[in-house]
């Protein structure tokens, strides 16, 4: 085994771990003496520094580890700013799956099937991008449509509308969404 295959399988093996790996382990996992994987080691972690590489082996009292380099925090850091899925009410559940079994569908048809107004509802799964408005209701007033969109399948997992669970009346609807909830718990 050359030493470019040896450094290879040590990266390897310190990933995969995620924490400290005792140079006994990775001799061990080598096949070699634990002076000669600590001289293999040590040429590596003097490449990662030298290179300034985002990643970096750390020694860790006689084990060693893979981390990210500190000096690019700063960019790990704005990965983590990044807004994360928001947790949706049993409410928008609900009105949720009206809008997606029903559409196009208008506020006031989604409030008879509720039987409570929705309009808070509706704002919110506009705001978390899961409806939107769809054309308008050819009738007096012009009522909005609202649909899903294409985040609301990426959210859920479907790959189109066709691949929902089959849903036929409102109640089936309800206790859908119910099951869901109880299963997200």
């Amino acid at each position: 085994m050359d030493t470019k295959n040896t450094e290879s399988i040590i990266e390897a093996i310190l990933f995969a771990k995620g924490e400290p790996v005792s140079l006994k382990n990775i001799a061990y996992a080598l096949g070699k003496k634990e002076e000669e994987a600590n001289h293999i080691i040590e040429n590596l972690m003097y490449k990662y520094e030298k290179e300034d590489r985002g990643l970096k082996i750390i020694k860790v009292d006689n084990s060693y580890q893979m981390c990210t380099n500190p000096n690019y925090f700063s960019y790990i850091k704005s990965l983590y700013n990044v807004p994360q899925k928001k947790t949706i009410s049993q409410t928008l559940l609900e009105t949720l799956a009206i809008v997606a079994y029903k559409q196009p569908i208008t506020r006031a048809q989604i409030e008879h099937i509720r039987g409570v107004s929705c309009e808070h509802a509706i704002n919110s799964l506009i705001k978390y991008e899961l409806i939107e408005e769809k054309g308008r209701m050819d009738t007096i007033g012009k009522p909005i449509l609202f649909g899903t969109t294409d985040y609301f399948l990426k959210y859920f997992g479907f790959s189109s509308l066709e691949n929902m669970p089959n849903i036929d009346n409102e109640e089936d609807i309800k206790k859908q969404v119910e099951d869901e909830i109880f299963n997200l718990k």
